[in-house]
């Protein structure tokens, strides 16, 4: 079992930074991808970014490529999303998931846990 907590979201104006944080329990972090998704209201949950286990593969959504970076600490069990430029569209409900697998996957189906969220508000 794994617990993921969220934490870092808040109010930023448009063109504003913000970084987002997730910590994970347990002593097997580093077998595990990790994803972040979001949801905005009146959307369905879509993928953010994703990371490998070892943190060496990354992956990006179209729409954040460029601005976001995902990264992370295995030495402490730490998954971070580094957002920059950011523009209202991405407001939304932020999550992190973990996957059973050190290669990471785009879709919900593909994570085992999920994190409660953080919201992004954005203003223009």
């Amino acid at each position: 079992q794994v617990q993921l907590v969220e934490s870092g979201g808040g109010l930023v104006q448009a063109g504003g930074s913000l970084r987002l944080s997730c910590a994970a329990s347990g002593r097997t972090f580093r077998l595990y991808a990790m994803g972040w998704f979001r949801q905005a209201p009146g959307k369905e949950r879509e993928f953010v970014a994703a990371i490998s286990g070892g943190g060496g593969s990354t992956y990006y959504a179209d729409s954040v490529k460029g601005r976001f970076t995902i990264s992370r600490d295995n030495a402490k069990n730490t998954v971070f999303l580094q957002m920059n430029s950011l523009k209202s569209e991405d407001t939304a409900v932020y999550y992190c998931a973990a996957e059973r697998d050190s290669w990471p996957g785009r879709a919900e189906y593909n994570y085992d846990y999920w994190g409660q969220g953080t919201q992004v508000t954005v203003s223009s």
